[in-house]
């Protein structure tokens, strides 16, 4: 009998899986997918002096930062902004709510200007 079965029994291959991606996978591939759509605008290349100027203004007033890098990727859109609180810097390197950013590579950085909850409308 078991081996009547076996003789007659075609696999369907992966098409038996296909039906068994768990839904935090295919969570996971579709905000993978509208990371890669995004497309980050160019915000203008400040002059160094403009950028030390901000960073002091942020340190000195302990504001959160948005820094754009230049750095394009694949697609050739431009890395999302880096968001946070300055930690401090090293040598070339400034520390970013956890990010190590080389100074050379700012492109952009802007004071963020937080609402507060009980300003929203």
């Amino acid at each position: 009998m078991l081996n009547r079965f076996n003789e007659r029994y075609v696999d369907r291959g992966t098409i038996k899986w296909m039906g068994m991606f768990l839904s935090e996978h295919t969570a996971s591939m579709h905000e993978d997918k509208k990371k890669r759509s995004t497309i980050v605008e160019k915000k203008e290349q400040m002059s160094e002096d403009d950028i030390y100027s901000t960073l002091n203004d942020a340190v000195k007033t302990n504001s959160m930062v948005l820094i754009q890098i230049e750095e394009i990727n694949a697609n050739g859109n431009y890395a999302e902004d880096i968001f946070g609180w300055i930690e401090g810097y090293e040598g070339n390197n400034l520390y970013v709510s956890g990010n190590k950013i080389e100074l050379d590579s700012i492109r952009n950085i802007q004071l963020y200007n937080q609402i507060k909850w009980s300003e929203k409308k």
